[in-house]
């Protein structure tokens, strides 16, 4: 029997690996999911509404309501299915640079501590299997913003002469010497250990670093999730503030399903250790006011914004996934959803889900 077990499965990215996966040759998927997201960033942001989807359409769905921190929780359900565990995706963390600095004590428990367990129940329970963890492009903290960056009427923008200008920021930029943010602390922490349980272990372990991850499951918050949490704004005439920058802040923005198709071609053959910018890249990239714009294009609205002068601490002024390694590793890969039709997809679901709330 082939089981997968994904943390995180009522969000974004672990609702689209539930169904991905459940699509592609696993029996069972154990989703492990305490909808943390509530607590965090309030009602609007609760997951809950997934996991119903989920148990009602995918019928190798399980779904276990325990917390990454629980040790002991955590080890009994890997012990349940034990070897049969060909894949684990960590996707569960706490996400947001402005809340981590409110809890750090929680954000690091979760993070890095959360890592740890699952790490560690894999190795004991499963020590062959895949496992896949959600990383971030904030374990490089804010030496993006000390590229050679220019100022451009809708957008900052690199430097042409730069060598990062033509793909984007890829995997030999330092991770030391920089702000993290107190959430980007604690991812590095999880980064560092999920690389040292495939190189120490010989485990098949990864990270993906990834850019904004988004796609039409997101339960955006003004903490997190901005592409979601904007068209939302959007749709309901809500005022959204955009924290410094002038609005002109870059972003790559990979769909959930280009996500789940690099996991999967990664599980397929697995690399230890190995470490991985993901993300929309070149081909999938926009700024705060393009956002705005292309939303209001699809959602017919006008959108209520102001723009602040106080940034967010640790915050990316451009930052675009340079994804050259992971394609010269899985040349089969490739992305398919570009940012219109991210926000599209994105207007869309938030219209259904508004509609029957």
């Amino acid at each position: 029997m082939n089981v997968a077990v994904i943390t995180g499965s009522l969000g974004l990215v672990g609702s689209e690996c539930v169904r991905y996966f459940s699509r592609n040759g696993f029996d069972k998927v154990v989703g492990v999911d305490n909808d943390m997201r509530k607590y965090f960033f309030g009602d609007d942001a609760s997951t809950s509404w997934n996991k119903a989807r989920l148990t009602e359409e995918i019928t190798g769905y399980i779904h276990k309501s325990a917390d990454i921190r629980d040790t002991e929780a955590i080890g009994k359900i890997f012990a349940e299915y034990g070897s049969d565990i060909k894949l684990v995706i960590h996707a569960a963390a706490q996400p947001s640079h402005d809340w981590a600095a409110k809890e750090p004590l929680t954000d690091f428990t979760i993070n890095a501590n959360g890592a740890l367990n699952m790490l560690e129940a894999t190795r004991k329970h499963c020590p062959s299997a895949v496992f896949i963890f959600t990383s971030t492009n904030k374990v490089y903290g804010d030496l993006p913003n000390h590229l050679p960056l220019v100022e451009l009427e809708t957008r900052w923008e690199v430097d042409k002469s730069h060598p990062y200008y033509e793909h984007g920021i890829d995997e030999s930029m330092g991770i030391d010497q920089s702000k993290h943010s107190i959430f980007g602390a604690s991812k590095v922490a999880a980064d560092v250990m999920t690389q040292e349980y495939g190189r120490y272990f010989g485990m098949n372990t990864v990270a993906f670093r990834g850019g904004c991850l988004t796609g039409p499951a997101h339960s955006g918050a003004e903490l997190h999730g901005f592409l979601s949490y904007l068209v939302r704004c959007a749709l309901t005439g809500k005022r959204y503030t955009i924290y410094g920058y002038k609005g002109k802040q870059v972003r790559d923005n990979i769909h959930s399903d280009d996500l789940a198709r690099a996991f999967h071609a990664f599980y397929k053959n697995p690399r230890p250790g190995e470490v991985y910018n993901i993300g929309g890249g070149r081909y999938s990239n926009i700024s705060v006011l393009e956002a705005f714009a292309i939303a209001e294009r699809v959602t017919g609205k006008r959108a209520d914004y102001s723009v602040s002068d106080a940034n967010r601490v640790g915050d990316h002024i451009w930052y675009v996934s340079d994804i050259g390694k992971f394609m010269r590793h899985y040349p089969e890969f490739s992305i398919r959803h570009g940012a219109e039709e991210i926000i599209r997809q994105i207007a869309e679901e938030l219209d259904r889900r508004l509609s029957t709330a």
